[in-house]
């Protein structure tokens, strides 16, 4: 990462969740310590109920932390009430689904502008900012598409393109090529790293250490815990796809 990427855009302190009282209760997540800084792609790994998805929810303030807090762009989640949490998802965070999430009934141009016309952005503005978004992706020609007339690829990447056009920095995707054959999922993921070269910041859960090779950083849980951390030193075959 260049010098210039060092602001940290999301940070855990002590975040943990558990669900239930007394006999019934339930650490989904322990406390962790966590930073991820501009420019960089973390991968979280680990086995069903280690605690990734609950991670995930929590960075993006999809739910609240039993104890600890989250600070996204050096702004404290606690606190805040259900408006606040919703400016700072549709202004910050943006969120990568397997399933892909996109409203059948809006073409892709269409679904990528909706969130900056929820912001306020004109309808004309927001537009011109979901072709640029499509353009990027190689996705110009599907502009006017129904998500129905696209390929699961294609889906997922005007999915993607819904959650970094503006000004989010912080993409949090689940699975995200789960769903995908492994060229599709690959070029999906050499999006995410792009971004990310380009100062935005991924937090992605997966099971598959191929797509982990990605990412600059491997977090594994278990039990709602971290158990191990790594830095990859980039696989020739990302960084060269990724280009």
């Amino acid at each position: 990462m260049s010098g210039s990427h060092t602001q940290a855009v999301l940070r855990l302190e002590g975040v943990g969740r558990v669900h239930g009282k007394g006999a019934a209760e339930v650490h989904a997540l322990h406390p962790v310590d966590l930073e991820v800084r501009a420019g960089e792609f973390l991968a979280v790994m680990g086995p069903s109920g280690s605690g990734k998805s609950t991670l995930l929810a929590l960075a993006g303030g999809l739910d609240r932390p039993s104890t600890g807090r989250v600070l996204v762009e050096g702004r404290p989640l606690e606190g805040l009430n259900r408006a606040g949490l919703a400016d700072v998802r549709r202004r910050s965070v943006g969120y990568v689904f397997q399933s892909y999430n996109l409203i059948p009934s809006l073409t892709a141009a269409e679904n990528i502008a909706l969130p900056r016309e929820l912001d306020g952005v004109p309808a004309r503005t927001a537009r011109a900012e979901a072709l640029v978004a499509l353009e990027e992706f190689g996705l110009a020609d599907l502009a006017d598409r129904f998500p129905e007339e696209m390929s699961g690829g294609q889906q997922q990447r005007v999915a993607i393109g819904r959650a970094l056009v503006g000004e989010r920095r912080l993409v949090l995707a689940d699975e995200p090529t789960g769903a995908l054959d492994t060229a599709t999922g690959d070029a999906v993921l050499a999006l995410l790293r792009a971004r990310c070269d380009a100062g935005a910041v991924a937090v992605m859960v997966t099971h598959d250490p191929s797509h982990a090779a990605w990412a600059d950083r491997v977090v594994s849980l278990r039990d709602g815990r971290i158990v191990d951390e790594t830095v990859n030193h980039r696989a020739p075959l990302a960084t060269g796809a990724a280009r």
